[in-house]
């Protein structure tokens, strides 16, 4: 027994609904968590996936996939192995050590519905980038006809002025005595 610390009116509250599997087609998840888990009969364990809808009227909706990556059927394993590949080349993560490395990183997905109508994920692939449109060309140069005109008299040039004193003080080069031109004053 379990006390609801008071009473709970369910008339006050919309009852949830059965959710039904996704239609199939493709679908632009990511996974948000993930966990190791026993098999049912005990004798291997399982990769357990949850993956959010990223987009579409889908946007948020649950996916879920089991990855018997520890079994007796080897079998089993082998199918499961491919498909965690798979997983991990649409995410470009080719080695994984932690199934952490693999969540909130986006990809493609394609969904079935089972004969039990559950949702069955039937493959992976990579979020295509679109590629980037080419700049366009430069546009031709325009040619305009000018008409000639009569030459105009030109104004002279411009002087050229000395370039500026160089800042500072520098000494003169010594002579070939020896002697700068400080020097050359004795008492």
């Amino acid at each position: 027994m379990a006390n609801l610390g008071g009473t709970f009116d369910a008339s006050q509250v919309e009852p949830s609904k059965p959710q039904e599997a996704l239609p199939p087609g493709e679908y632009r998840v990511q996974i948000i968590n993930s966990e190791m888990r026993v098999t049912k009969a005990g004798t291997g364990q399982y990769l357990w996936l949850e993956m959010d809808v990223l987009d579409g009227v889908h946007a948020g909706r649950k996916v879920y996939e089991q990855l018997n990556l520890v079994n007796p059927n080897q079998q089993a394993v082998e199918i499961s192995q491919r498909a965690l590949s798979a997983i991990c080349h649409a995410l470009g993560r080719m080695q994984v050590q932690d199934s952490e490395e693999l969540h909130f990183k986006p990809m493609l997905i394609k969904v079935a519905v089972d004969k039990s109508g559950y949702n069955k994920i039937k493959g992976y692939k990579a979020v295509s980038r679109p590629m980037a449109a080419p700049p366009p060309p430069p546009p031709p140069p325009q040619q305009t006809y000018q008409q000639p005109t009569a030459p105009q008299q030109q104004s002279p040039a411009p002087q050229q002025q000395s370039p500026a004193p160089q800042q500072g003080y520098q000494p003169p080069a010594p002579t070939a005595s020896g002697a700068g031109p400080w020097n050359s004053i004795r008492q």
